[in-house]
């Protein structure tokens, strides 16, 4: 004889941990399948990189380009996996009824956020060592402390985390995916990426060092190419943004 129910299934919610680990495999695996998202988050920031890095268009003020390139384009990459490619794809998913589908699944709604935060982190990691890759083998020579460029990179996605959330919870899927674009164009040539800003009018410069992006290249770049200590003021910026941008997507954002 065998126990009651020894061969039936259990029911009841799989543990926790194991949703959001499970969820987040299946964000990473659906956002690097999408064409659209191979485009911002590798090809645009490798062609950027490349082109600029050989080809002598914009006076970077350095003796090797990719000196000064290098490290807004790791900026330009998380903007482009944590702001321009989440805030697509979450529109489109609330959009579709699926953002829905999953609030109404034993997952909670933070863990479900959490799951898409995690898979932006994984992203960005594999953008960061092939972006890296690249720019050793077009003679980068970064300096400065790991830990103020890992700290940089963690506030600078937890920034454009919550601007992409709060477009893609607030806008209609065809809006989002317009002003997401158009931002990204935007600050790719306005956000000190690949123009440096004494490019542009003092008041300009004072104006565009707000934006998260600005300071995310800007901290990058005092650490790897001038081998700053901590860019307390980069990460002032940075940390406001993100406050600022994951609490007003939390008050603002709309499931359906």
């Amino acid at each position: 004889m065998t126990a009651t129910g020894m061969y039936t299934p259990k029911p009841g919610a799989a543990p926790l941990g194991r949703m959001i680990a499970t969820q987040a495999v299946l964000e990473t695996k659906m956002l690097l399948r999408n064409g659209e998202q191979l485009l911002l988050t590798v090809v645009i920031p490798t062609l950027v990189l490349v082109l600029f890095s050989s080809v002598d268009i914009i006076d970077t003020g350095t003796d090797k380009a990719v000196d000064f390139l290098a490290p807004g384009v790791l900026a330009l990459a998380v903007m482009s996996t944590a702001f321009t490619g989440q805030a697509i794809a979450t529109g489109f998913e609330r959009r579709y009824g699926v953002l829905k589908r999953l609030a109404s699944s034993p997952l909670p709604r933070w863990a479900l956020m959490t799951a898409k935060t995690a898979s932006v982190l994984v992203t960005e990691i594999l953008q960061v060592i092939l972006l890296t890759v690249i720019a050793f083998a077009l003679g980068w020579s970064p300096h400065g402390n790991p830990f103020a460029v890992l700290l940089l990179l963690v506030l600078g996605t937890a920034a454009f985390s919550g601007l992409g959330l709060l477009m893609a919870g607030t806008l209609k899927a065809e809006a989002t995916l317009a002003a997401a674009n158009l931002v990204f164009l935007l600050l790719l040539v306005s956000g000190g990426v690949i123009i440096p800003l004494d490019q542009f009018s003092r008041t300009t410069q004072d104006i565009l060092s707000l934006l998260p992006i600005t300071a995310l290249s800007d901290g990058l770049r005092d650490v790897l190419q001038h081998g700053a200590g901590m860019p307390w003021g980069d990460l002032g910026i940075l940390a406001v943004w993100a406050v600022a941008g994951l609490a007003a997507a939390g008050r603002f954002f709309r499931w359906e």
